[in-house]
């Protein structure tokens, strides 16, 4: 099987990423079937998907007339056994629980044709801990999205020890076809690559305050306003090549021996946690949240990432 044979796709859990990775398959043509655990999920994914569709409306990405169209494609499939049983390719997006995965892949397994490939958008566990669960480890792989999926672009696509080079080829390709950037990841390791680097500028974040060389708050605007400017036009190796290896050289060995190297947990996080100041969800973290605030974030974020994808998609067609 190749990409362009894919038509009908399953989506196992529609919730923080479920519903938008739904979405994009819709948007592309493809049947789609999703499954959560009740119907009310379901139904709060479907409202969520709609609500997507009329802001990427407003902002020229779909038309209007297109909306229903794309929500017809999508299929509300109470059991498992019935979103799977004609899919050729399915996602799987449940929570990051190990045997949940594992339960699910088994159950995918006995439900699906025996051409469909199976994937995970699990963030962190390898892909041999979940095709372990299947008699189809040749064609179980891991399709790692970034959030909000509907709005980045990119998703890591991994091999598994036992991934066949089909099955790899025909992902990536079924991926391009429906707008994503995908990039393979050839070992079977965790943090991919995406969530590795993320992990790192973290790590040296958090090891910024707890030595109180600056404050979160500081943190955040010299990322914002300086290289996560620069980082969304050119990567770590432009910009080596732009400044040169010489220099690059010369500057990490002065700063590599300064850096953090802890490979246990943070001493700001553990306080934090021990404060029940979790962020957004206790109103509480790095920030203080009202409802307004945390509503405002969001929409900006949300906002400057439609003008990107907007701006490359106007490119693409350009």
């Amino acid at each position: 099987m190749v990409g362009q044979q894919i038509r009908r796709v399953a989506v196992i859990g529609v919730g923080l990423m479920g519903h938008g990775i739904a979405q994009e398959f819709a948007h592309a043509g493809c049947e789609v079937a999703i499954n959560d655990l009740t119907e009310q999920m379901i139904e709060r994914a479907l409202s969520n998907i709609r609500r997507n569709l009329e802001l990427f409306a407003r902002h020229g990405l779909v038309s209007a007339p297109e909306i229903p169209l794309i929500l017809s494609r999508i299929h509300s499939a109470p059991a498992l056994a019935q979103a799977a049983e004609d899919a050729d390719f399915v996602v799987e997006a449940a929570f990051e629980e190990l045997s949940l995965k594992q339960r699910i892949f088994r159950e995918l397994d006995e439900a699906c044709p025996s051409h469909a490939i199976l994937a995970s958008n699990s963030s962190s566990f390898k892909v041999s801990k979940y095709a372990c669960a299947t008699k189809r480890p040749a064609q179980v792989l891991g399709t790692h999205y970034y959030n909000p999926p509907h709005l980045v672009p990119l998703v890591e696509v991994i091999k598994g020890d036992q991934t066949s080079e089909q099955t790899l080829a025909t992902t990536v390709d079924f991926m391009t076809r429906v707008g994503k950037k995908p990039v393979v990841i050839r070992r079977d390791v965790a943090g991919f690559i995406g969530n590795r680097i993320i992990a790192a500028i973290y790590r040296e974040s958090l090891a910024i305050v707890d030595q109180d060389i600056a404050t979160p708050q500081d943190v955040d605007t010299v990322v914002k306003n300086s290289f996560g400017r620069r980082m969304g036009v050119m990567g770590p190796f432009e910009q080596s090549d732009i400044i040169g290896a010489d220099l690059v050289a010369s500057v990490m060995k002065e700063l590599f021996p300064e850096i953090d190297r802890s490979t246990g947990p943070s001493a700001v996080l553990e306080r934090q946690k021990a404060r029940g100041e979790l962020g957004m969800k206790t109103g509480k973290g790095f920030y203080t949240w009202t409802p307004e605030s945390m509503e405002a974030t969001r929409n900006r974020i949300s906002l400057a990432l439609l003008r990107m994808l907007k701006e490359e998609r106007g490119g693409e067609k350009a």
